[in-house]
């Protein structure tokens, strides 16, 4: 089937689309519509993050929110209702690079002032770059394992540095754009708290990036 290296390289997201028998036809399926969904919300994301009231910093939280439970329930749908294509798993890890690059950005031009870090223009901008650049790498690795052999594709098989990478970053992300409401009060710990783990997630980004390049030299 011309689509099963495609399906392979996004494992990491979709696992049980490296069973051809299990792929739908179709282009837009429910999954499919969910992740275009995220993709436009990149936009609608940018806008309201811009906008200084309180609804705007409430939408904008909500959005990231909304996209974090979309990425899992189209997954889920996928898997569920066998609904995999080769379309929604070219797709589905583009939304998520998209939200979660602009998100970085976006928190990168508004330097944050806690009490316990102090004025550091630098304090997200580290892990952000780190994140992005292993997603960048990461991107272009799988692209060049699914076009080699089945040992390389395994080598790029999702791994649990991964998962916990991306459930730190989605924590800290959901709280740093939260915090930004003044409307919660003292947000100082929960500040610090989110700024730890966007630290603990590029760790572990960088981390699982050295594992799978290391797989990949052991299998070369």
């Amino acid at each position: 089937m011309d689509s099963e290296p495609l399906l392979q390289q996004q494992l990491d997201h979709h696992p049980s689309l490296a069973y051809p028998n299990r792929s739908s036809s179709k282009i837009l399926t429910l999954p499919t519509v969910l992740t275009l969904g995220r993709v436009a919300a990149v936009p609608l994301l940018i806008f309201t993050f811009s906008v200084d009231s309180w609804w705007g910093r409430t939408a904008t939280t909500s959005i990231f929110m909304a996209a974090a439970v979309t990425d899992w329930l189209d997954g889920y749908i996928a898997r569920r209702m066998r609904l995999c294509s080769a379309f929604g798993a070219l797709l589905d890890p583009v939304a998520d690079k998209l939200m979660v690059a602009a998100t970085l950005v976006l928190l990168c031009s508004r330097p944050l002032n806690i009490a316990v870090f102090g004025q550091v223009p630098w304090l997200l901008n580290v892990p952000s770059i780190a994140i992005i650049g292993r997603e960048i790498t990461m991107s272009a690795v799988r692209e060049w394992a699914a076009s080699q052999n089945g040992k390389l594709l395994a080598a790029v098989a999702v791994n649990k540095l991964g998962k916990w990478k991306t459930a730190t970053q989605m924590a800290a992300l959901t709280i740093l754009l939260a915090t930004r409401d003044s409307s919660l009060g003292e947000t100082g710990i929960l500040v610090a708290s989110g700024v730890i783990f966007l630290y603990l997630s590029a760790g572990l980004s960088v981390m699982s990036l050295v594992v799978y390049m290391e797989k990949i030299r052991k299998v070369l």
